[in-house]
């Protein structure tokens, strides 16, 4: 099992790889392509997502064009998550590209006022990622406990770069593995019989 210092120095190294990506204009369109071929496979009503940050793919042009789509009669819906306080599951609020913001905790920009939702699959960003779902974070747990609080258990799609893709991470009891790792190149789908 990886120390806690192991996991951080290894965050570090794959933030320094993701920062520093070569061309990643290509890459993101790749990797858009591929996450809007995974959200008309798998229908979802409500998808939750998270608004970029340290060099994260940026899926709002991806959402925004899966909203447009809907049909007459078949509503969809978006929300970003909002931190309430630490140590705790996040909770979805909605979101439409015409949303104002406001400064959330970290610094991160969350909805003003928006109603809560309930996403039905969540787009989570990895730092790194391994074919079998496993997913390094930042090491706030956030995702982990959310997963733990949601019934059901929403879809999860896990959202990387091949490059931060590792061989192996060690599970800790509280980690849930992902459903899917979308990347630019492929969908690495969790093996079946595997556990989450």
């Amino acid at each position: 099992m990886e120390s806690a210092t192991g996991k951080a120095r290894q965050r570090k190294a794959l933030l320094d790889v993701r920062a520093s990506l070569e061309g990643r204009s290509e890459r993101d369109v790749a990797l858009a392509a591929r996450l809007s071929d995974e959200l008309a496979r798998r229908a979802p009503r409500c998808v939750g997502f998270y608004w970029p940050i340290q060099s994260e793919f940026d899926a709002r042009e991806v959402v925004s064009a899966w909203l447009a789509q809907a049909a007459p009669g078949a509503p969809r819906l978006a929300a970003l998550p909002v931190v309430t306080a630490p140590a705790t599951p996040l909770v979805f609020h909605r979101w439409t590209p015409a949303t104002v913001m406001k400064e959330g905790r970290y610094r991160i920009p969350v909805p003003a006022g928006t109603e809560v939702l309930v996403p039905d699959l969540l787009l989570v960003p990895c730092v790194g990622f391994t074919r079998e779902g496993l997913r390094l974070g930042y090491g706030g747990g956030f995702y982990d406990r959310t997963l733990h609080a949601m019934t059901p258990t929403p879809q999860t799609l896990g959202i990387a770069y091949d490059a931060l893709e590792i061989d192996h991470l060690s599970a800790e009891a509280h980690d849930l593995a992902l459903d899917a790792i979308v990347t630019e190149s492929a969908t690495f789908a969790r093996p079946p019989g595997t556990q989450r």
